[in-house]
């Protein structure tokens, strides 16, 4: 708890982030239980709001969030040839803001657990929308409110963080000509962060004043809901690309080492990351083409949206021409790869017909928007964080881990995926709205191979839970630093040479 190293610090974040992450997948599993049937019989409707409510709050804050910041923490100095990241005691302090955020988010369940009255889960969606979120009576709501703050000052000082460290912490063999895609991935990161943040503590500052003090800040007479949703994805789409650019960073960097190739247009690939880190605060509107918004003003919103995909092609291409006639070697983390690039294609080009107005006012609000997303953030990210947690494995623990099981995760997560997203989008399609805990029954069909796919994927998370907790309690000790045989490629790069010295030491 007094650590300031910031190889610990790495570890604590990625073992918070994978805690909160299966807590968040098993809200998941509760309300596609609920799905099962057309009618209400598992847990309510009430319930049901809760669930996806603190699911999406749990997986986009103290999940994806906070591991990306643990692999930035560990494997930054490294890379960037650094004895510690800038500001040690501030990383610790950034660190140790989560776990009491994520007591003060998941504070309703916590009582309930307890028997504590009085204090139930939020059911106002992770938005948090008013009127509904300001006239909500529900106390957990402000508790909610106070632990997302939280987060978000934690993001930002493990943003300003990473920022001082790449800018004036490189060692002298580290000019910006040789700096490494994922450290200027999590440098645009960390600038997003930077501006997009403050935002969203203002506006939930705000939210809480609105709803305990009687001020009219997102009043319904004064338009102050369409004021929250501008200010709120203001914030939000960035925050979308806070998620997703490490996750491209990490699939930039791991995918080379498995195809014997330099990643084809590094240059490119930088410039496309920086584009996004511009580009990502001129989208939010296409959130609101359903608002009544200037129609004048829909029109720029979709034109910068359907610029965004370009530099997102352009890494696509690029990760596909690294693969091109490389000698590609199957692993886990080179499999993830695989995997979070074809689930990028097909998210990305899902999005792209969200970015049209005449077919967003159709789609908006429907399941194919959730499906849409979640194959950006869960076949995409995830499967990203889930390449770097299998290639740097023996690094982090000293131990390996058992090939098969990280096999049988991936394709039962591969699967999973694309079962159970598929059929959102399809329920989208024909015209389900998202949100809803009954549903006509012509739609049954497809739910329930939505849920059967979700059951897969908790299925092959468990897998890796096991996986990882057996192996580092008794898998083989790590003998020869190069696990991954880097040298013949001349991959072994800066944060396995200085394993392979303490190896030796």
């Amino acid at each position: 708890m007094t650590t300031v190293d910031h190889e610990d610090i790495g570890l604590l974040y990625l073992a918070f982030g994978s805690f909160a992450g299966l807590w968040g997948g098993t809200d998941a599993m509760m309300f596609r239980t609920e799905l099962l049937a057309p009618s209400t019989g598992v847990w309510g409707t009430e319930t049901y709001n809760a669930l996806f409510t603190t699911h999406g709050l749990t997986m986009l804050f103290l999940f994806a969030t906070p591991v990306a910041f643990g692999f930035a923490n560990y494997l930054l100095p490294l890379l960037v040839g650094a004895d510690e990241m800038a500001f040690p005691r501030v990383n610790a302090v950034a660190f140790w803001l989560l776990p009491t955020a994520l007591l003060l988010m998941r504070a309703g369940v916590l009582a309930n657990l307890l028997g504590v009255n009085g204090i139930d889960p939020p059911a106002t969606g992770w938005t948090f929308y008013p009127p509904l979120s300001v006239r909500e009576s529900n106390v957990d709501v402000d508790l909610v409110l106070l632990g997302l703050h939280l987060s978000g000052v934690s993001t930002l000082l493990s943003a300003i963080n990473v920022v001082v460290t790449v800018v004036t912490e490189r060692g002298a063999d580290v000019g910006w000509e040789r700096l490494d895609v994922f450290s200027w991935t999590m440098l645009t990161t960390s600038g997003l962060v930077v501006f997009a943040f403050p935002i969203l503590g203002a506006v939930l500052l705000m939210l809480l004043l609105d709803r305990n003090l009687g001020t009219a800040f997102f009043a319904v007479e004064g338009g102050g809901v369409v004021l929250y949703q501008h200010l709120f994805w203001f914030f939000g789409h960035p925050e979308v690309y806070v998620l997703v650019l490490p996750a491209m960073g990490l699939v930039s960097l791991i995918l080379p080492k498995f195809t014997g190739r330099r990643l084809f247009g590094f240059e490119f690939v930088v410039y496309s990351t920086m584009a996004i880190g511009v580009l990502s605060f001129g989208v939010w509107g296409h959130h609101m083409f359903t608002t009544g918004v200037d129609p004048r003003l829909r029109g720029a919103f979709m034109a910068v949206t359907l610029a965004i995909a370009v530099p997102s092609a352009v890494k696509t291409f690029n990760w596909i021409a690294t693969i091109w006639n490389g000698r590609v070697r199957v692993a886990p983390p080179s499999l993830f790869c695989f995997g979070a690039i074809a689930n990028f294609v097909v998210g990305g080009i899902t999005g792209v017909f969200l970015a049209a107005i005449p077919v967003d006012v159709v789609y908006h609000g429907t399941q194919y928007v959730v499906g849409h997303f979640h194959f950006v953030l869960v076949g995409m990210i995830v499967f990203a964080l889930f390449a770097a947690c299998y290639y740097w494995f023996p690094l982090f623990t000293g131990r390996l881990y058992d090939d098969r099981l990280a096999m049988a995760h991936f394709w039962l997560t591969m699967g999973g995926v694309v079962v159970a997203f598929s059929a959102l989008v399809f329920l989208g399609m024909q015209g389900l709205p998202r949100r809803t805990a009954t549903y006509p029954l012509r739609f049954a069909p497809l739910h329930q191979i939505a849920t059967i796919g979700a059951y897969v994927i908790g299925f092959g998370q468990l897998l890796w839970a096991w996986n990882m907790v057996r192996s580092l309690l008794s898998g083989e000790t790590v003998e020869e630093a190069d696990v991954w045989d880097l040298k013949r490629d001349g991959a072994f790069t800066r944060e396995w040479r200085e394993f392979e010295r303490r190896l030796r030491d």
